[in-house]
Protein backbone atom coordinates (compact mmCIF):
# COMPACT_ATOMS: atom_id res chain seq x y z
CA UNK A 1 0.00 0.00 0.00
CA UNK A 2 1.09 3.56 -0.88
CA UNK A 3 2.29 5.86 2.19
CA UNK A 4 0.24 9.05 2.18
CA UNK A 5 3.54 10.91 2.79
CA UNK A 6 3.35 14.71 3.95
CA UNK A 7 6.45 15.94 2.23
CA UNK A 8 6.90 15.63 -1.97
CA UNK A 9 8.86 15.92 -4.60
CA UNK A 10 8.56 17.85 -7.61
CA UNK A 11 11.05 16.38 -10.67
CA UNK A 12 13.51 19.41 -10.28
CA UNK A 13 13.82 18.54 -6.16
CA UNK A 14 14.04 15.40 -6.91
CA UNK A 15 17.15 15.73 -8.98
CA UNK A 16 18.29 17.44 -6.01
CA UNK A 17 17.65 15.42 -3.34
CA UNK A 18 15.31 17.98 -2.10
CA UNK A 19 12.05 17.43 -0.10
CA UNK A 20 8.76 19.91 -0.59
CA UNK A 21 6.21 20.68 2.12
CA UNK A 22 3.57 22.42 0.29
CA UNK A 23 0.21 25.18 1.52
CA UNK A 24 -1.91 26.38 -1.24
CA UNK A 25 -0.63 30.03 -2.24
CA UNK A 26 -2.24 33.27 -1.21
CA UNK A 27 -5.90 33.44 -0.24
CA UNK A 28 -7.92 29.85 -0.35
CA UNK A 29 -11.38 29.38 0.73
CA UNK A 30 -11.51 26.16 2.63
CA UNK A 31 -15.56 24.91 2.71
CA UNK A 32 -16.84 23.36 6.01
CA UNK A 33 -19.45 20.63 5.68
CA UNK A 34 -21.46 19.99 8.84
CA UNK A 35 -23.31 16.73 9.65
CA UNK A 36 -26.70 18.39 9.02
CA UNK A 37 -25.24 18.91 5.68
CA UNK A 38 -24.84 22.84 6.23
CA UNK A 39 -21.86 24.29 4.73
CA UNK A 40 -19.34 27.15 6.05
CA UNK A 41 -16.66 28.92 4.08
CA UNK A 42 -13.22 30.12 5.59
CA UNK A 43 -11.38 32.18 3.58
CA UNK A 44 -7.61 31.96 4.71
CA UNK A 45 -4.52 34.35 3.89
CA UNK A 46 -1.80 31.88 4.08
CA UNK A 47 0.29 34.62 2.03
CA UNK A 48 -0.37 37.17 4.83
CA UNK A 49 3.04 39.45 3.45
CA UNK A 50 2.17 39.04 0.04
CA UNK A 51 2.46 41.78 -2.23
CA UNK A 52 3.22 42.07 -5.85
CA UNK A 53 4.64 38.21 -6.14
CA UNK A 54 0.67 37.45 -5.70
CA UNK A 55 -0.47 38.70 -9.58
CA UNK A 56 2.58 37.11 -10.55
CA UNK A 57 2.94 33.79 -8.51
CA UNK A 58 4.15 30.99 -10.25
CA UNK A 59 2.16 28.74 -8.09
CA UNK A 60 -1.42 30.92 -8.86
CA UNK A 61 -0.42 30.60 -12.95
CA UNK A 62 -2.81 28.91 -15.15
CA UNK A 63 -0.25 26.53 -16.82
CA UNK A 64 1.41 25.50 -13.24
CA UNK A 65 0.90 22.00 -11.81
CA UNK A 66 -0.93 23.37 -8.95
CA UNK A 67 -3.64 24.91 -10.86
CA UNK A 68 -3.81 21.76 -13.43
CA UNK A 69 -3.69 19.02 -11.65
CA UNK A 70 -6.80 18.26 -9.18
CA UNK A 71 -4.77 15.97 -7.43
CA UNK A 72 -1.88 18.31 -6.15
CA UNK A 73 -4.51 21.11 -5.46
CA UNK A 74 -6.36 18.70 -3.15
CA UNK A 75 -2.70 17.34 -1.29
CA UNK A 76 -2.16 21.32 -1.15
CA UNK A 77 -5.08 21.72 0.49
CA UNK A 78 -5.98 18.62 2.78
CA UNK A 79 -2.13 20.12 4.07
CA UNK A 80 -3.77 23.56 5.22
CA UNK A 81 -6.89 21.85 6.63
CA UNK A 82 -4.15 19.60 8.43
CA UNK A 83 -2.41 22.71 10.46
CA UNK A 84 -5.64 25.00 10.70
CA UNK A 85 -8.07 21.96 12.21
CA UNK A 86 -5.69 20.04 13.49
CA UNK A 87 -1.94 21.46 14.21
CA UNK A 88 -1.01 19.34 17.19
CA UNK A 89 -1.56 16.27 15.35
CA UNK A 90 0.30 17.31 12.12
CA UNK A 91 3.12 18.63 14.18
CA UNK A 92 3.39 14.68 16.06
CA UNK A 93 3.06 12.78 12.01
CA UNK A 94 5.66 15.25 10.62
CA UNK A 95 8.11 14.60 13.55
CA UNK A 96 7.36 11.25 13.07
CA UNK A 97 7.93 11.18 9.16
CA UNK A 98 11.15 12.76 9.47
CA UNK A 99 12.31 9.42 11.21
CA UNK A 100 11.53 7.65 8.27
CA UNK A 101 14.68 5.72 6.47
CA UNK A 102 14.01 7.39 3.53
CA UNK A 103 15.42 10.99 5.16
CA UNK A 104 18.53 9.50 5.99
CA UNK A 105 19.38 7.82 2.86
CA UNK A 106 21.66 10.80 1.79
CA UNK A 107 23.03 12.01 4.72
CA UNK A 108 23.93 8.39 5.80
CA UNK A 109 25.84 8.35 2.13
CA UNK A 110 27.23 11.38 3.51
CA UNK A 111 25.21 13.91 1.34
CA UNK A 112 23.18 16.18 4.11
CA UNK A 113 19.02 16.02 3.25
CA UNK A 114 17.16 18.81 2.56
CA UNK A 115 13.66 19.35 3.48
CA UNK A 116 12.25 23.05 1.45
CA UNK A 117 9.53 24.79 3.59
CA UNK A 118 6.70 26.20 1.17
CA UNK A 119 6.76 25.22 -2.24
CA UNK A 120 4.60 27.57 -2.05
CA UNK A 121 2.52 29.28 0.98
CA UNK A 122 4.04 30.96 4.15
CA UNK A 123 4.53 30.87 7.66
CA UNK A 124 1.31 32.74 8.01
CA UNK A 125 0.82 32.87 11.38
CA UNK A 126 2.97 32.63 14.74
CA UNK A 127 1.49 29.34 16.31
CA UNK A 128 2.38 27.16 12.80
CA UNK A 129 5.85 29.17 12.16
CA UNK A 130 6.60 28.18 16.15
CA UNK A 131 5.46 24.95 15.80
CA UNK A 132 8.13 23.82 12.49
CA UNK A 133 10.90 25.55 14.51
CA UNK A 134 9.98 22.59 16.99
CA UNK A 135 9.70 20.22 14.56
CA UNK A 136 13.20 21.28 13.18
CA UNK A 137 14.94 20.98 16.76
CA UNK A 138 13.34 17.77 17.45
CA UNK A 139 14.55 16.62 13.51
CA UNK A 140 17.41 13.29 13.28
CA UNK A 141 20.77 14.59 12.69
CA UNK A 142 21.83 15.66 9.47
CA UNK A 143 18.47 16.95 7.94
CA UNK A 144 18.81 20.63 6.95
CA UNK A 145 15.31 22.99 6.43
CA UNK A 146 15.36 25.93 4.55
CA UNK A 147 12.75 28.08 3.30
CA UNK A 148 11.89 31.69 1.42
CA UNK A 149 9.63 33.78 3.38
CA UNK A 150 8.24 37.10 3.02
CA UNK A 151 7.41 37.07 6.68
CA UNK A 152 10.23 39.31 7.35
CA UNK A 153 9.00 40.91 10.79
CA UNK A 154 7.96 37.77 12.01
CA UNK A 155 11.27 36.19 11.34
CA UNK A 156 12.84 39.28 12.99
CA UNK A 157 10.33 38.73 16.85
CA UNK A 158 10.72 34.69 16.46
CA UNK A 159 13.46 33.11 14.35
CA UNK A 160 16.25 35.77 14.82
CA UNK A 161 16.76 35.71 19.13
CA UNK A 162 17.34 31.48 18.71
CA UNK A 163 17.21 29.90 15.10
CA UNK A 164 17.44 26.38 14.98
CA UNK A 165 20.97 25.59 13.95
CA UNK A 166 19.31 23.28 11.16
CA UNK A 167 17.31 25.88 9.74
CA UNK A 168 18.49 28.21 6.65
CA UNK A 169 16.07 30.93 5.57
CA UNK A 170 16.05 33.81 2.51
CA UNK A 171 14.13 36.81 2.86
CA UNK A 172 12.00 36.96 -0.65
CA UNK A 173 11.25 40.10 -2.07
CA UNK A 174 7.53 41.15 -3.42
CA UNK A 175 6.36 41.66 -0.30
CA UNK A 176 4.78 44.48 1.80
CA UNK A 177 7.29 44.13 3.90
CA UNK A 178 10.49 44.21 1.77
CA UNK A 179 11.54 47.55 3.72
CA UNK A 180 12.44 46.10 6.49
CA UNK A 181 14.55 43.52 4.82
CA UNK A 182 18.29 45.12 5.68
CA UNK A 183 20.79 43.90 2.46
CA UNK A 184 24.15 44.66 4.94
CA UNK A 185 22.85 41.40 6.95
CA UNK A 186 19.80 39.52 5.30
CA UNK A 187 19.82 36.84 2.79
CA UNK A 188 17.47 37.98 0.29
CA UNK A 189 15.96 36.55 -2.98
CA UNK A 190 14.34 38.44 -5.96
CA UNK A 191 12.49 37.19 -9.29
CA UNK A 192 13.77 38.80 -12.39
CA UNK A 193 12.63 39.15 -15.80
CA UNK A 194 15.71 38.11 -17.51
CA UNK A 195 18.90 37.21 -16.55
CA UNK A 196 20.73 39.52 -17.92
CA UNK A 197 18.75 41.92 -15.90
CA UNK A 198 19.45 39.55 -12.34
CA UNK A 199 23.22 39.83 -12.81
CA UNK A 200 22.49 43.93 -13.25
CA UNK A 201 21.10 44.29 -10.33
CA UNK A 202 24.31 42.21 -8.63
CA UNK A 203 22.41 38.95 -7.67
CA UNK A 204 23.56 35.19 -8.53
CA UNK A 205 21.29 33.19 -10.15
CA UNK A 206 20.19 29.95 -8.61
CA UNK A 207 19.23 28.26 -11.35
CA UNK A 208 22.31 25.08 -11.03
CA UNK A 209 20.70 24.52 -7.43
CA UNK A 210 17.70 25.79 -4.84
CA UNK A 211 20.23 25.26 -2.31
CA UNK A 212 22.32 28.35 -3.61
CA UNK A 213 19.34 30.27 -2.31
CA UNK A 214 20.95 29.40 1.46
CA UNK A 215 24.54 27.87 0.81
CA UNK A 216 25.61 31.02 -2.45
CA UNK A 217 26.00 34.48 -2.39
CA UNK A 218 23.80 36.26 -0.11
CA UNK A 219 21.99 37.70 -2.83
CA UNK A 220 20.38 34.87 -4.89
CA UNK A 221 17.86 35.41 -7.87
CA UNK A 222 15.98 33.30 -10.58
CA UNK A 223 14.53 34.49 -13.74
CA UNK A 224 10.49 34.40 -14.09
CA UNK A 225 8.45 31.75 -15.41
CA UNK A 226 7.69 31.16 -18.65
CA UNK A 227 3.87 32.17 -18.33
CA UNK A 228 4.82 35.26 -16.65
CA UNK A 229 7.10 37.02 -19.45
CA UNK A 230 4.91 40.02 -19.37
CA UNK A 231 6.93 41.37 -16.10
CA UNK A 232 9.12 44.42 -17.03
CA UNK A 233 11.46 44.44 -13.78
CA UNK A 234 12.21 42.53 -10.45
CA UNK A 235 10.01 41.78 -7.82
CA UNK A 236 11.79 44.11 -5.61
CA UNK A 237 11.70 46.92 -7.60
CA UNK A 238 8.18 46.72 -8.31
CA UNK A 239 7.12 46.27 -5.30
CA UNK A 240 9.52 49.47 -4.14
CA UNK A 241 7.37 51.01 -6.81
CA UNK A 242 4.28 50.20 -5.14
CA UNK A 243 5.37 51.26 -1.97
CA UNK A 244 5.97 54.98 -3.34
CA UNK A 245 3.14 54.99 -5.15
CA UNK A 246 1.06 54.02 -1.66
CA UNK A 247 2.66 56.28 0.07
CA UNK A 248 2.22 59.53 -1.85
CA UNK A 249 -1.46 58.45 -2.09
CA UNK A 250 -1.61 58.76 1.62
CA UNK A 251 0.55 62.21 1.87
CA UNK A 252 -2.49 63.42 -0.52
CA UNK A 253 -5.15 61.91 1.79
CA UNK A 254 -4.07 63.46 4.61
CA UNK A 255 -3.39 67.07 2.83
CA UNK A 256 -6.82 66.80 1.71
CA UNK A 257 -7.89 66.20 5.20
CA UNK A 258 -5.99 69.18 6.77
CA UNK A 259 -7.42 71.46 4.27
CA UNK A 260 -11.06 70.36 4.40
CA UNK A 261 -11.03 70.59 8.56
Amino acid sequence: MATDWLLTQNERMKKQGIFNWTLPAWVVQVTDTAPDGTTTVRRVNVCPSAGVCAKHCYALGSDSGYIRFPAARARHLRNLRMVLDTPLLWKERMAAELRHPRYQRNFESGKMGHIRIHDAGEFYDDFYALMWMEIMRGAPEGLTFYAYTKEVSRFRRLVEPNPPANFKYVFSRGGKEDALIDPTRDRDADVFPTLEDLQAAGYSSQAASDLLAVYGPPRVGMTVNRHRKGMTASFGELQQRQDIEAARRRARQQTKASSSS
